[in-house]
């Protein structure tokens, strides 16, 4: 593709993503799988302009306002090439698959634009931390004067992180099987499984991820399976299983040895994990789709397992390095939503576990509504069930420096380099005899 060919793709992909509700990253995928003459290279530069438009959208948008400008795509792709230093050359939209000539009024505006900071002092707190106003009395409460530089963090793109599948090499034979194929990667700080590469690569060319040795996971996610302290020869439930990330990782820990039940309410997601357990040469996972909190299976098997973990729905606000455009959907009612789902989720997986046995709850949330005030609520309505403080298990089922002081795990882009992450451990107290 011509320059001018990829600014034009740039927009008409910004376009189509304000377009609709669904995911950035689907949008861009069936977009470029419905143009297949664009190339992996061309591909990445297109994609490395719409995200950086998304993760500025709000500063942007600031300066398109101040200077009485329309928020659109093609406005907002012009601002971005004026900020970081680029020109209107001719080039830029001459030939078949360009964007139309800017007029007066788009020249004026990259003019005025070029030369300056994307910040100005003017701008409020949201606008400068790229989120919702809605969450600005939440995020300050959260984390105080520390706030703008935590949201900073999560404006930044995310690292590739991948986890060593334990089922087919240590972390020393993978980062080898990768170093042949002249890929560079390096031990996660935290997880001891996890490996973060030093620059993105294309993981279904890479033979490593094809043989199943690793698999995509960021290291927060990692920590949160590790947590669950899944043991060969137990019966545990990934309650909410979704594409099977994490089924992964306690399948791995199990040693392919137990009863390993992925659930959730989606056949579709649940189907999906088929081919992921296959490369990663699981075969102790039954498949189940429930339907819900009140389905059947839940009662028939209460009091069956000896870990339950439950990686609830929720707003996703830790995983805004990766979906920055998920943050302009996201709003009050659907927090509120959320935090009631999730109630009636943990209340019923909870059934599911034995005395004795451990009840993990997590999201990727930063929320304390989805995160905190949840399990606390839930220990006081289910006084059978006690924490168990993270750093009392850290040593133990890690081997790192335990990432937190309290009691649950919460993880952040500022503090710990991962995703936005929390985690409760929650023990059902044995039967007295």
């Amino acid at each position: 593709m011509t320059p001018a060919a990829r600014l034009a793709a740039a927009i008409e992909l910004l376009d189509e993503i304000e377009a609709t509700h669904r995911p950035a990253d689907q949008v861009a995928s069936f977009y470029f799988k419905g143009r297949r003459y664009i190339g992996s290279k061309d591909r990445r530069a297109v994609a490395e302009t719409v995200w950086r438009v998304l993760r500025r959208k709000a500063r942007i948008d600031w300066w398109l306002e101040f200077l009485g400008h329309p928020h659109d795509a093609r406005a907002r792709v012009f601002a971005d090439l004026a900020f970081e230093g680029g020109e209107l050359k001719p080039e830029l939209f001459d030939g078949a698959h360009s964007a139309p000539k800017p007029g007066k009024e788009e020249r004026r505006l990259f003019d005025q634009l070029k030369g300056k900071d994307i910040f100005n002092r003017d701008m409020p707190t949201w606008v400068k931390g790229e989120f919702p106003e809605w969450l600005t009395p939440r995020l300050d409460a959260l984390w105080g004067e520390t706030m703008l530089r935590e949201v900073a963090a999560m404006r930044d793109e995310a690292p590739l992180d991948l986890r060593v599948n334990t089922l087919k090499a240590t972390r020393e034979e993978a980062l080898i099987a990768l170093k042949k194929e002249g890929i560079a990667a390096e031990p996660c700080p935290l997880s001891p499984l996890g490996l973060r590469l030093k620059s993105r690569v294309a993981l279904v060319q890479v033979q490593a991820w094809r043989n199943g040795l690793i698999e995509v996971q960021d290291e927060g996610s990692q920590l949160v399976a590790l947590v669950a302290d899944a043991r060969p020869g137990m019966a545990v439930v990934d309650y909410c299983a979704g594409a099977g990330g994490k089924t992964l990782a306690l399948a791995a820990a199990m040693q392919n040895k137990g009863r390993l039940v992925a659930c959730d309410v989606a056949e579709w997601r649940v189907d999906k994990a088929q081919e992921r357990l296959r490369r990663n040469g699981v075969h102790n996972v039954t498949r189940r789709v429930i339907s819900g909190e009140s389905d059947k299976w839940i009662k028939r098997s209460a009091g069956s397992y000896d870990r339950v973990l439950v990686d609830a729905p929720c707003t996703g606000t830790g995983t805004w390095r990766r979906n920055p455009d998920a943050k302009w959907q996201l709003t009050e009612t659907d927090l509120l939503e959320l935090v009631e789902r999730q109630r009636a989720i943990l209340d019923s997986a909870a059934r599911l576990t034995k005395p004795g046995g451990l009840l993990v709850y997590a999201t990727c949330s930063i929320l304390p509504e989805e995160n905190e005030k949840r399990v606390e609520a839930f220990l006081a309505d289910h006084p059978d069930y006690v924490a168990r403080p993270i750093p009392e298990l850290w040593a133990e089922l890690a081997g790192t420096p335990c990432p937190v002081a309290g009691p649950w795990l919460r993880l952040s882009p500022l503090s710990h380099g991962t995703d936005g992450f929390f985690a409760a451990v929650m023990q059902k107290k044995a039967e007295e005899s």
